[in-house]
């Protein structure tokens, strides 16, 4: 089975090893920051999507 390809943010800027990066995987989709790649979030899309509207509309609960 071949490696699937990282994707970087198109925010990455410069593309430093400050990114992140994201890959779909077997219906899961995997998340990684390029400064520490051996430690990677898996998720399924729905729930990125969630996460994504929810901090888009600031509904994520979080306290100054």
């Amino acid at each position: 089975m071949p490696d699937i390809a990282w994707q970087r943010s198109s925010f990455c800027g410069g593309g430093g090893n400050n990114c992140i990066e994201i890959r779909l995987e077997t219906g899961l989709t995997q998340i990684r920051e390029s400064a520490a790649p051996g430690s990677v979030v898996t998720t399924t899309s729905g729930r990125l999507a969630g996460l994504i509207t929810g901090v888009k509309e600031d509904r994520l609960g979080h306290s100054n």
